[in-house]
């Protein structure tokens, strides 16, 4: 159960570090798996968009706080399996 959980945690972080390496180069939004990371980040990103605008009007600080987010859950969740 444990490694499950570790697995889908760092799909978390792959997912949104694509998304990031994505914002940097042009690509087809259309694309089948552009979608599907799109599809899983959005609703990790976006509250946290929502609520912190883009640092000087250009730097998105939502993955990092999203990354940070999703590491904490993640140690809470663990602590309580190890117990």
């Amino acid at each position: 159960m444990i490694y499950i959980i570790n697995i889908i945690f760092q799909i978390l972080n792959m997912v949104i570090w694509t998304r990031v390496i994505l914002s940097w180069l042009p690509h087809d939004p259309n694309h089948f798996l552009i979608k599907i990371i799109y599809e899983i980040s959005n609703p990790i990103l976006s509250p946290i968009q929502k609520m912190i605008p883009p640092i000087g009007g250009k730097i998105d600080a939502s993955p990092i706080i999203a990354i940070v987010i999703i590491q904490f859950f993640k140690g809470v969740i663990l602590s309580f399996l190890y117990f």
